[in-house]
């Protein structure tokens, strides 16, 4: 199996269920790749309100910036953190959706009415969003940023709001 690093890695065997305590806490974080830093950073930073927390080069690859967002401006103090890093590779073509491949990343806000207020939003500055939507106890705006990844901005529906 081809790793990130691309060195080959050994295949792990099938295993059974994993044994208590160990159990997954949550996701760290998320990778996505860009074409524009620049163009991208106005969009999280500027656009969306995250907080641009590192600005520096891979490690895989040291000749490409990569740069960090959180929703939390102190983002390695935080567990509960949202925290996406991009990696800048001009060169590459756009991706298309498949196998292996990422449909959307979902954003958290307090209440519908939040998502409603981000749909007005982002109407208001020319950013194309959907209707919003009502499904399994969400409701749900989406949009694309500028490379298209879907995002979806999100809060879960309480009696009152539904």
């Amino acid at each position: 199996m081809e790793g990130v690093s691309g060195e080959s890695e050994a295949q792990l065997p099938k295993a059974a269920v994993a044994p208590q305590p160990m159990r997954i806490t949550g996701l760290q974080h998320a990778t996505l790749i860009c074409s524009d830093l620049e163009r991208t950073s106005a969009f999280y930073r500027d656009t969306l309100g995250l907080s641009l927390v590192t600005e520096g080069v891979n490690a895989d690859d040291p000749a490409v910036r990569h740069f960090w967002f959180s929703t939390d401006p102190h983002a390695s103090s935080a567990a509960s953190a949202l925290r996406l890093s991009f990696i800048e590779y001009p060169q590459m073509p756009p991706a298309t959706q498949g196998v292996g491949g990422t449909h959307h990343l979902a954003l958290a806000v307090a209440s519908p009415a939040e998502v409603g207020a981000w749909r007005d939003y982002l109407q208001q500055r020319s950013i194309p969003t959907t209707e919003i939507f009502n499904r399994d106890g969400l409701q749900s705006i989406y949009l694309r940023d500028p490379d298209g990844q879907i995002l979806e901005i999100t809060a879960p529906v309480s009696g009152a709001d539904a």
